[in-house]
């Protein structure tokens, strides 16, 4: 699973096709390609940014001509508040991509008045659209996701592992959530094209052997049953188009998922609860997270289990990709946080 294919499913933009710089150590720090660079600490990156930045004149760096996916920053040893610095610099990245790409606001007001729809007029809502609704907030919350982290880490310490694992869940929902959702929409567009190419070339009732073919597929359940459009009606025991109306379509703005400013908060808290209880023999109980976190305890309970649905219950997280990611991390903070500093110096 390659590190550039999940940073850009996180933030939800296209690759850059060049791929990002690998940060080139100084000669000290020097490794032989496929090694392990033992980061110390936020201050140890800065300085593999700059011998990668200041590193011409004849000199180039030892893994200049390094593929990205050779080579890996071990960061278990760093203080885990420059982890929490790191993770939050890259989530704010990415919510400040979502919000200006995908118009986060419009979005978070269509999702709201969906809910409301389904609330007034007693309409069932897709099990999918729910938990992707769930996380959504009515306002952007004023505190920062570096000070949220802080804050969580404050009053609920953890290891390194549950911050770093945030973001393989987020990927893991908006990859198998997005996908749910496309196949759903593909399905109904055939099935949408289906009645008219029938009615144009054949007026004669389907066969027996059609009909058993029919229930055989009526009675397999998938997963892109999850991801029924909120209002349409199920393939079996639904009442005719005509004696059951159907609400207008909102499946592109109720249940695909993207990471934003509306809903990041509610992920981060729900996603550190589930978290802790998977990778540490340490952890607090609902009611204290729900606190440090701002969400009443019946909300969080109910976050933690749309958290679970999202993620298809998998907390488990390969020690493979923890290293992956890792190094996906320390590679962005010296390419956009150390490279933006050095860029504003220069200007200067």
């Amino acid at each position: 699973m390659s590190t550039q294919v999940q940073a850009a499913t996180l933030a939800g933009v296209t690759a850059d096709p060049t791929g990002p710089p690998t940060p080139t150590p100084n000669i000290d720090d020097a490794a032989p390609p496929g090694q392990v660079i033992v980061v110390r600490d936020l201050a140890h990156i800065e300085s593999l940014a700059r011998a990668d930045m200041l590193g011409t004149g004849g000199r180039s760096g030892a893994l200049a001509d390094t593929p990205l996916q050779a080579m890996k920053y071990e960061i278990s040893n760093m203080p885990i508040g420059d982890i929490i610095e790191m993770v939050a610099a890259l989530l704010t990245k990415i919510t400040t991509t979502n919000d200006l790409q995908h118009d986060a606001l419009h979005r978070n007001a269509a999702h709201q008045q969906t809910a409301a729809s389904h609330n007034n007029d007693g309409a069932s809502m897709s099990p999918l659209s729910s938990s992707v609704l769930a996380f959504h907030g009515k306002n952007v919350p004023a505190i920062t996701i570096l000070s949220y982290l802080s804050r969580i880490h404050k009053y609920c310490p953890t290891t390194y592992e549950v911050f770093l694992s945030l973001l393989v869940y987020f990927d893991r929902m908006t990859e198998r959530v997005n996908q749910m959702v496309m196949q759903a929409e593909e399905g109904r567009r055939q099935s949408q094209s289906q009645p008219s190419h029938n009615i144009s070339n054949s007026a004669a009732p389907p066969s027996d052997a059609e009909m058993r073919d029919r229930c055989s597929e009526d009675d397999d359940e998938t997963d892109s049953d999850l991801a029924d459009d909120e209002g349409e009606a199920k393939t079996t025991n639904q009442a005719s188009p005509a004696s059951q109306p159907v609400p207008a379509a909102h499946s592109s703005l109720a249940t695909y998922f993207v990471v934003d400013s509306f809903n990041i908060h509610r992920l981060i808290i729900a996603g550190v609860t589930c978290a802790s209880k998977f990778f540490s023999d340490v952890f607090y109980t609902n009611s204290r997270y729900a606190k440090v976190g701002g969400l009443p305890l019946a909300e969080l309970n109910h976050l933690e289990l749309q958290f679970l649905v999202l993620n298809d219950f998998r907390l488990a997280v390969p020690v493979e990709d923890l290293e992956a990611y890792a190094t996906m991390l320390v590679e962005f903070y010296a390419r956009e946080v150390v490279g933006s500093r050095a860029s504003g110096q220069g200007e200067e």
